[in-house]
């Protein structure tokens, strides 16, 4: 970095999505985006990546998801443990989640429109 130049940080997104397929398209809207993203295939793998790590700003998860823990439980997870981190459901199951979604959390049913979801993670790193 030169004298004078500012270092812009990337912020990091992590994806949560067992379909392989649909992660990593997930992948590339995120990094498409100017984002770097984090990838886990459920719940368990998510919360191991965010003890491991201080530096992801926003979860962007699916609802249905293998090994007990889905998309719904994980939003409160995050909320309990990590408030600061935003989150992003999606569900190709639900049309109205109701009072399941934790506070400070957004849903999007499946198929979602790509540019809601970038700009709700925009909103989101505000």
């Amino acid at each position: 970095m030169s004298v004078g130049e500012v270092s812009k940080e990337v912020a990091i997104i992590l994806v949560v999505e067992d379909e392989p397929l649909l992660r990593l398209a997930a992948i590339d809207l995120i990094e498409a985006a100017g984002y770097e993203a984090v990838a886990a295939a459920d719940a368990t793998e998510a919360v191991a990546i965010l003890e491991a790590r201080n530096d992801i700003r926003v979860v962007f998860t699916d609802v249905d998801m293998p090994r007990g823990v889905d998309g719904m439980r994980l939003a409160v997870i995050i909320r309990d443990r990590w408030p600061p981190i935003k989150v992003i459901v999606v569900s190709g199951y639900l049309d109205d989640p109701g009072d399941q979604i934790p506070a400070e959390t957004v849903f999007f049913a499946k198929p979602y429109r790509e540019e809601q979801i970038v700009g709700t993670i925009k909103q989101m790193l505000r």
